[in-house]
């Protein structure tokens, strides 16, 4: 291994990223007997440490440096951190969304209760996001995707109503049956290769049975059919919880997996792609179809959701190169946009003490810079230039017609159109028309210049890879992928 500085600052740059939000979450409820301010200032230091660390990697990585970490353990079980393109990607956006989300948590939850455990599980569940991502042996992702779980488990029940505990539980038991699914595709993979170690099984082909139980765990995670109803159900968690879990952490690392497992590691039949995207692309048209009908902010968001990382999978499962960095590059934008209508949804109901759209109307007026925000991330999840959204949406229209089947491209396209209506009829009901004599003012400054900065980042995004194609050539050749 190379000991020059560089390195070792690089080494000790991958280790903080998953130490420090790991560790420093246990000293939250510390920080809380001093003052809240500390506690609230030790979580957002946690946020910003674990972003700088990630993007600290970022040009070894694009230089191809070798930035890896290991702790030796019995059986071939070694914990290993390795740093990548593709990690290193993941690690990035989701540090930073969740830093962003953690400052506009220091309003919007400043009135509710258990803060102390809401901070800490926040800064925890970052933190195993960081372990997933760099772990470079198959259990240890599987241990930090567990821990993953128990913290969106306790974020979802944050008010504990009986119901609350209800959709919580609901959260855990169908994420954590599809990881023990999950598990048992990587014990396959264990007695079958003897090695679960991803650097050293790259080209290797995986069973049929390994395969699809790893994607149980993998669709269960990213809250796709038939595992999506729990995603919607989560709505009843504070919106800075929907946000981490729907924009910038949780359903990110089911595909952040798929990408990592069967795009850089294994090689699976294609019959084994066709099934994904074919499961995918039915996940696209009936959850954008409830996003049609439903009245719930919060319940049209998350059913977008649901069918934008159908997006995803149709990219990251063509076999085609264009269309996988566009599966990659459309990760990046639906987390910023999408974590954007999060946030401003959570302006709207904190507000109008309301979630129905049916009964808003004319906050536009009220609320402007709430409502330019919401539209900018609108724009940008539909997929209209110059957005960040269009490009990554067009990579993967791109390459997905190269080598897809039309079935799926047109029940794809008719996901697009039907994104467009209900991301437009949710604008019109909530910021047009009448105004009501109740109507609300802004947010705070902190919350509306944090929705502001999402929605602006998106706009600047399209802007920057204006020319995919040095996208494609980097991240390919990088990450090694074997793909047309």
């Amino acid at each position: 291994m190379d000991q020059s500085p560089s390195n070792i600052q690089l080494i000790f740059a991958l280790k903080t990223a998953v130490a420090a939000p790991i560790l420093g979450a246990f000293l939250i409820p510390f920080a809380n007997k001093i003052s809240v301010a500390a506690r609230n200032t030790l979580a957002v230091a946690l946020g910003l440490v674990t972003f700088i660390s990630a993007a600290w990697l970022l040009p070894g990585t694009i230089s191809g440096l070798a930035i890896n970490y290991s702790i030796a353990f019995p059986l071939g079980f070694d914990f290993i951190l390795s740093a990548d393109m593709l990690s290193v990607f993941m690690a990035v956006i989701s540090s930073f969304v969740s830093s962003l989300i953690l400052i506009y948590s220091i309003d919007y939850i400043s009135h509710y209760e258990n803060q102390t455990e809401y901070y800490t599980m926040v800064v925890l569940f970052l933190g195993s996001m960081m372990g997933l991502v760099f772990s470079a042996n198959l259990l240890w992702m599987y241990v930090f995707w567990e821990l993953t779980a128990f913290a969106s488990w306790r974020l979802v029940g944050f008010f504990r109503s009986d119901r609350d505990v209800l959709k919580a539980n609901k959260t855990f038991l169908v994420t954590v049956f599809g990881a023990l699914c999950m598990l048992a595709g990587i014990l396959l993979v264990y007695f079958d290769k003897g090695c679960i170690d991803m650097r050293l099984l790259r080209g290797e082909n995986i069973s049929n049975v390994a395969a699809f139980l790893i994607l149980t765990g993998i669709l269960a995670k990213s809250a796709t059919l038939p595992f999506s109803t729990w995603l919607p159900d989560a709505g009843v968690a504070p919106s800075t919880v929907t946000a981490l879990l729907h924009a910038a952490v949780l359903v990110k690392i089911g595909v952040y997996a798929y990408a990592r497992i069967f795009g850089v590691t294994f090689v699976a039949a294609p019959e084994f792609s066709q099934a994904v995207l074919w499961i995918a692309g039915a996940s696209a048209i009936v959850s954008a179809a409830a996003a049609l009908v439903e009245k719930d902010i919060k319940r049209i968001i998350a059913y977008s959701t649901v069918s934008q990382i159908a997006f995803i999978f149709l990219g990251l499962a063509s076999g085609n190169r264009v269309a996988f960095i566009g599966g990659l590059l459309y990760i990046l934008m639906h987390s910023v946009a999408k974590g954007g209508l999060f946030l401003c949804a959570g302006i709207i109901e904190q507000k109008t003490h309301n979630k129905d759209i049916t009964k808003m109307g004319g906050l536009f007026k009220t609320m402007p810079i709430t409502g330019v925000s919401f539209a900018l991330c609108s724009l940008s999840v539909m997929g209209i230039p110059p957005f960040g959204g269009f490009f990554s949406k067009f990579l993967v229209f791109k390459g997905a017609t190269q080598n897809g089947t039309l079935g799926v491209i047109l029940m794809f396209l008719a996901g697009a159109i039907m994104t467009l209506l209900y991301l437009s009829r949710m604008f019109y009901l909530v910021f047009m028309g009448q105004e009501k004599p109740d109507s609300p003012r802004e947010g705070s400054i902190v919350m509306v210049a944090s929705v502001l900065a999402l929605a602006l980042i998106g706009l600047s995004l399209g802007a920057l890879i204006y020319y995919p194609s040095y996208y494609v050539d980097l991240l390919t050749n990088q990450l090694g992928v074997n793909l047309q």
